[in-house]
């Protein structure tokens, strides 16, 4: 006796079907699964036949061999419980079989209950494309799979209600999809808590409308850290497709809260200065996603820049420069998106007081040299800007009045990026910060005075060709602040389908695009 029942697993981000085929026949009794199961699947046999036994289903005793097709490509995972005792109970005869148009997916309990699994969402996104019409999931799974349109989705909290349902006896009712609402506004504090520090809170602006990478340099307590947590709260809102992206990538790696459907906000995520490089760019003998592809759409952290692992700093150059990461085992490789804003602060020594108006520095300047010397340069490059945070003075820290609001500095950031979103329309193109070299040039054009200012100053800072060029994208973003981006509009108001290059930079927003460049030469070349 033979049955087969449709289901679907996950490989890095993509989901691809795979049907789970019972036999039943003579010879001793015994459960034997094939197919490359890992040890979670291999041990879905005991679970298997304890939830048959609970819910009362008669257990075959005859040999039993269930395959996992196709049968060379890895398995992992429980979540090939429920589509196996589905495929034994047709193979036995006890339920009819449900057709190629519908898939399961789930984990049993011992109980015949269903518990959530990671990576429903790319599944279902999967099974949409592939002709299944109808997807029946757990119950906290349910949430995420309505997001794949042109899918019908069941949710199951037991085993019993999808035999029942597949009876005909008692049908579950579908789950609804859900609209799509960013909830950006109140997720994070707000910047009117921050008191003084105009240069950094401009900087942050200027990073958020781009998309560019930030180092923050300054003694403790400058407000480093508190800046750093109010960035994701003036970005702008999550669109339809960054939010599948950023739920696919935190439902794979099983992060994904029970019930939850689309991510509304954007990520912020801060790993001790003690995490691994393995952790930060994803690893596993399964791959999975690290922090770089977690903070995929919003924010990375790092707070205290020098005291991560060499090592682990060095695993983000590719994911910084191609937004994407790519994780390599001896089981395969797995790519992850990692288009992220980069935020790290760290002090100007060990001390912390190097520079400062007020406490003397105590650290010789060997140890200057070796404390700075653990950010390469490299690294360094791919920074957009460098801030000096210096210390809050007393009139700013004890006066009434706070700062700009986020909502203010969130309504110029979303104006920026709605220019930068015509200007790039069609390429893939989301902000200046992900602009290629090649487009530098046709979008980022300084004026003669502007370019006789780079000469001056590539020379005279060392610039690299790389941090030339991010020279460019953050002026460039600076006179999309100030409105100096192209016409977006055609005739009558309709959108261009090829609006003109940019405006000329200016020589002011090319001065303050290499402000924010000043400290390689003041902290790391000379010191």
């Amino acid at each position: 006796m033979f049955a087969s029942i449709q289901s679907l697993g996950v490989r890095a981000l993509a989901g691809f079907g795979v049907t789970a085929e019972a036999d039943i026949s003579g010879g001793l009794p015994g459960f034997t699964i094939v197919g490359l199961p890992d040890s979670a699947v291999k041990e879905s046999a005991d679970r298997v036949r304890s939830a048959c036994k609970n819910l009362k289903y008669p257990w075959p005793a005859s040999r039993i061999t269930v395959n996992l097709a196709p049968a060379d490509v890895r398995k992992t995972g429980p979540v090939y419980d429920l589509p196996m005792l589905l495929a034994l109970l047709c193979a036995s005869d006890q339920l009819p079989p449900p057709g190629p148009e519908r898939a399961f997916v789930g984990e049993l309990s011992l109980d015949g209950s269903l518990r959530p699994v990671a990576g429903v969402l790319p599944m279902a996104l999967q099974a949409a494309a592939c002709g299944v019409r109808e997807l029946f999931v757990p119950a906290g799974n349910a949430a995420e799979a309505a997001v794949a349109e042109g899918l019908c989705v069941y949710p199951a909290r037991t085993a019993a209600e999808v035999v029942e349902h597949l009876r005909g006896v008692s049908p579950i009712a579908p789950a609804a999809s859900t609209g799509f609402d960013p909830g950006q506004e109140g997720a994070f504090a707000d910047f009117a808590d921050v008191h003084g520090q105009p240069e950094a809170r401009r900087a942050l602006e200027i990073a958020a409308a781009g998309g560019h990478n930030i180092l923050l340099v300054g003694p403790p307590g400058a407000g480093k850290s508190m800046l750093a947590r109010r960035l994701p709260g003036i970005l702008p809102p999550l669109t339809r497709e960054e939010a599948i992206e950023i739920t696919g990538i935190y439902s794979v790696a099983g992060l994904l809260p029970p019930g939850s459907g689309l991510v509304t906000a954007r990520p912020f995520r801060s790993p001790h200065h003690s995490v691994s490089a393995a952790a930060l760019s994803g690893g596993g003998s399964s791959p999975k996603p690290g922090e770089v592809s977690l903070a995929h759409g919003g924010v990375l952290f790092l707070d205290e820049l020098p005291e991560f692992r060499r090592e682990a700093l060095e695993v983000l150059r590719q994911p910084l420069e191609d937004g994407v990461v790519t994780v390599s085992r001896v089981a395969g490789s797995a790519t992850y998106p990692s288009r992220l804003t980069l935020i790290a602060a760290m002090n100007p020594c060990r001390c912390g007081y190097f520079g400062h108006p007020t406490r003397p520095c105590t650290c010789l300047p060997s140890a200057i040299d070796r404390y700075r010397q653990k950010i390469s340069g490299p690294l360094l490059d791919r920074i957009d800007l460098h801030v000096e945070v210096a210390p809050v003075v007393y009139d700013d820290l004890a006066g009434e009045a706070g700062g700009e609001p986020s909502a203010a500095i969130r309504a110029r950031v979303t104006a920026a990026r709605a220019v930068q979103q015509a200007r790039y329309a069609g390429s893939g193109i989301r902000c200046n910060a992900q602009l290629p070299a090649a487009l530098v040039r046709r979008y980022c054009r300084p004026d003669p005075e502007a370019a006789a200012l780079l000469r001056d100053a590539f020379d005279r800072l060392g610039l690299s060709a790389r941090a030339y060029d991010r020279v460019l994208r953050v002026a460039r973003t600076i006179a999309d602040l100030e409105g100096a981006g192209p016409e977006t509009a055609g005739p009558g108001g309709g959108q261009r389908t090829a609006p003109r290059p940019a405006a000329l930079l200016t020589a002011a927003q090319v001065a303050e695009a290499l402000q924010y460049r000043s400290l390689d030469r003041k902290y790391w070349y000379n010191i």
